[in-house]
């Protein structure tokens, strides 16, 4: 008998192969290029998150509507129990809406089973943590390496990509070490090799800095504009002022509803 969800799935793995596959091309573009034609990235229409429902609900997202082009360098800010967390988690496919749709390069993520939502944060969605989340028994290539397993990578492919990644970040000299052979800036730089190390078209940040010194936090600030100016979509969640005044866009969230939405550059003339 024909397994209809196992071949869905199949042809679900297979397309975000290939756009894996577009994105590396895509990396290789002249900066100005490419991207310059491509247009919304992300998309949420009416989305709602409620937890609890009934006499105590609690609603994480009240009717959010958002549009993320690729190409753009975001943040999205709010004070601890606004939402932006709620909101991360929809991004990331770690969660799933009350209500409301998510479309992700053009895909409706908000109608995906468990299979396919575990598809798309691998492939399409390079993650970084305020915790690093590294596995403290294996080098920092080994660290990058590991999640290109699980994308189905060859061995002499994912080293040549996590030894490529990891000499973006400026950690050449440090391939071999372990994470407590680093400093915490230099532990989140092994982080966000790992995130890009095969070219996911969405970068998500939750509090990228939020354990780090004000020397080390620059450094984390320089290294996510470098990879936007290269191309890279970023999207940072923070409750910083001053980390969200460093990128293009600011999303403003609180008590589940987006209250501001603005360039930099345009409040910058404002005032």
């Amino acid at each position: 008998m024909i397994n209809i969800h196992r071949i869905g799935l199949t042809f679900t793995i297979v397309y975000y192969k290939i756009r894996y596959c577009i994105n590396v091309i895509i990396q290789e573009q002249p900066s100005g290029g490419m991207r310059e034609n491509m247009g919304k990235l992300i998309e949420i229409k009416d989305m709602s998150k409620i937890y609890n429902p009934g006499e105590n609900e609690v609603k994480a997202l009240d009717h959010v509507n958002l549009r993320i082009d690729t190409g753009e360098y975001v943040t999205i800010i709010g004070h601890s129990g606004s939402g932006k967390s709620t909101l991360m988690n929809m991004l990331g496919c770690l969660d799933v809406p009350t209500s409301g749709r998510y479309f992700l390069c053009g895909a409706d993520v908000s109608e995906m089973t468990d299979d396919e939502l575990s598809d798309i944060r691998n492939l399409e969605i390079g993650f970084i943590f305020q915790g690093f989340n590294l596995i403290q028994s294996l080098t920092a290539v080994e660290n990058v390496e590991l999640p290109l397993i699980y994308r189905g990578i060859g061995k002499r492919e994912r080293h040549r990509l996590a030894v490529e990644s990891l000499e973006k970040v400026g950690l050449s000299h440090r391939m071999d070490h372990k994470p407590s052979q680093m400093s915490g800036g230099q532990q989140q730089r092994v982080a966000i090799a790992r995130a890009i190390a095969a070219a996911p078209p969405v970068i998500l940040a939750d509090e990228p800095t939020g354990n780090l010194d004000s020397s080390s936090t620059e450094e984390i600030i320089g290294i996510l504009r470098s990879l936007h100016e290269d191309g890279r979509t970023v999207i940072i969640i923070t409750h910083d002022n001053d980390i969200a005044e460093k990128a293009d866009r600011v999303i403003c969230i609180k008590d589940g509803k987006i209250v501001d939405d603005y360039m930099n550059a345009d409040r910058q003339k404002e005032g």
